[in-house]
């Protein structure tokens, strides 16, 4: 790491990670402190759910399969084509 980046975090706002950023590869050790090198403040980031700058966590989606009522999905496509 170079010297410029050392005194960027001790002596800038940033704030060190939260333990959720733990395996993250955005996070960078100075002085035996570990800051996220994206994001000034990660608890901010983590406070409404997943961290949107993560490497290590994936959201999870959901896929619901709708069940369609085969009459009503004829009426339709029969409504479509006269048009």
């Amino acid at each position: 790491m170079q010297t410029n980046d050392t005194a960027k975090f001790s002596d800038g706002p940033f704030q060190p990670v939260v333990e959720q950023c733990e395996g993250c590869d955005r996070i960078v050790e100075v002085d035996e402190k570990k800051y996220c090198n994206t994001y000034v403040q990660p608890d901010a980031k983590w406070r409404l759910g997943i961290c949107n700058f993560a490497t290590h966590s994936k959201p999870e989606v959901k896929v619901v399969k709708v069940r369609i009522n085969p009459l009503k999905a004829a009426k339709r496509a029969s409504s479509k084509r006269r048009s």
